[in-house]
């Protein structure tokens, strides 16, 4: 993969594919420590020992439509080549948490990508779950919660065309805030 926000949207769709309803990710850049550290957390249906224990081998899945698993060990190599850390951990019929840590000063380090794009799309495309997505720069943070929007919205769905434009306005809006650009009302 060529930029952690396709890391990403790889182990949300694994989320999505052991059942969860609720699928958290949270990104924290602490440019002062050289820390960017992606935690994705789902309330799926877990793993047991033996599943966490393999996990991180390319060569195992639990997928029946092909043999290999590539993104939890991409996401993991892609950490640990940094200098980073990753761990996992899972509760079966309880959820998964991922946590990467990378050193983004690194020359290895892939850069985050369009995060906009895969939250807007891994919201839009999944209508009738629900997603937390935090972003952080130091201090300054956003947070949307598409729990939050489907009660604002009383009924009208988030992959309509005029919410999946504001969702896009909004995140490209609370993105630039906090990397301490000027927002424009008029963008």
């Amino acid at each position: 993969m060529r930029e952690l926000s396709l890391n990403v949207l790889d182990i949300a769709q694994n989320s999505i594919s052991a059942g969860a309803s609720l699928i958290t990710i949270s990104l924290s850049e602490n440019t002062r420590e050289n820390r960017l550290i992606i935690e994705i957390a789902d309330n799926g249906r877990g793993m047991d020992e033996r599943q966490l224990s393999r996990v991180t081998d390319p060569f195992y899945t639990t997928r029946t439509t092909r043999d290999v698993g590539m993104g939890v060990p991409l996401f993991k190599m892609a950490a640990e080549m940094t200098g980073g850390t990753f761990e996992i951990d899972s509760v079966p019929n309880e959820g998964t948490r991922l946590k990467a840590v990378f050193l983004p000063r690194h020359v290895d380090c892939m850069p985050v990508g369009d995060m906009c794009s895969t939250v807007v799309m891994l919201i839009s495309m999944n209508t009738q779950l629900d997603f937390i997505y935090t972003e952080a720069v130091g201090s300054e943070s956003f947070t949307l919660d598409t729990r939050e929007l489907k009660q604002t919205l009383d009924g009208v769905p988030l992959n309509d065309p005029e919410v999946v434009g504001w969702l896009t306005e909004y995140f490209t809006q609370q993105t630039k805030k906090i990397h301490g650009g000027a927002v424009n009302e008029d963008d």
